[in-house]
């Protein structure tokens, strides 16, 4: 039986301004990555999601990005390693305490965006965002793509690493995600993201740009909550995995290698 945990990155709300429907999406995940202020969120949305997550029996992760509201956290910015490294830190840190005030723990962190995507080739940047979960929590799970530079500095400084894939997304030949600058990176088809979803997690492969098959094995898969058909695609995702035998953890319930 493959063990699998459904992930989502929700608390991207900002005051008045809504994004996506966490309350429904939560009952169908298993760990949620919320935003902590600075690419979106506030301090009364991340309690307030923290509460949801909690109620629907789902583990607590952070998900810090650039300071880039405007942007999302899509955009790129110079900030040197120790930058990163307190930035990374202060978010996790304040998801930390909104999830203590609320009796939940934060129990991974995934970088946002473009922080996650620089982070992913930038040797220097990873073991920065490492070092910072790792202080927080020694047993702090570092959610990374397989191969990265991430997914290294995690191991090297003694981090569980759960590799993570993406149903809704376009891989290039490399194995990597293609780019949102181009117009066919994101999978807005539910029928579509759903095939993804099971090849990857049940055969460890997925179809990249141009037909090419590549293996891809992750312990974790990404439903991105800030798409029109989030839900659907993730009650269908859901379904077709443990219709397929599949295990659905939280990630502190899964081991990883």
């Amino acid at each position: 039986m493959v063990a699998i945990s459904l992930n989502a990155d929700l608390g991207e709300s900002f005051g008045p301004w809504k994004m996506g429907d966490d309350a429904a999406l939560l009952p169908l995940i298993n760990s949620a990555s919320l935003a902590c202020g600075f690419h979106a969120g506030d301090p009364e949305i991340m309690a307030a999601t923290v509460k949801l997550a909690l109620g629907a029996g789902a583990s607590i992760g952070a998900h810090p990005g650039f300071p880039d509201l405007q942007g999302f956290g899509r955009r790129a910015m110079r900030m040197g390693a120790g930058e990163v490294e307190a930035m990374v830190a202060y978010q996790v840190g304040a998801l930390a305490g909104t999830a203590a005030l609320h009796g939940g723990k934060v129990t991974h962190v995934k970088p946002h965006g473009m922080l996650n995507t620089i982070a992913s080739g930038d040797a220097a940047l990873a073991q920065a965002i490492a070092k910072a979960a790792r202080a927080i929590g020694r047993d702090m799970i570092l959610v990374a793509l397989p191969g990265t530079e991430l997914e290294r500095a995690g191991r090297a400084a003694g981090l569980p690493v759960a590799l993570e894939g993406y149903a809704d997304r376009l891989y290039e030949p490399d194995g990597t995600l293609s780019s949102r600058s181009l117009p066919d990176a994101v999978h807005h088809d539910v029928a579509v993201i759903r095939e993804q979803a099971l090849r990857l997690m049940l055969a460890g492969e997925v179809i990249a740009r141009g037909g090419v098959r590549i293996k891809l094995q992750v312990q974790t898969l990404c439903l991105h909550g800030d798409e029109p058909d989030a839900v659907e695609a993730a009650r269908q995702v859901r379904a077709g995995l443990l219709a397929g035998g599949a295990k659905l953890l939280p990630l502190p319930e899964m081991t990883f290698p």
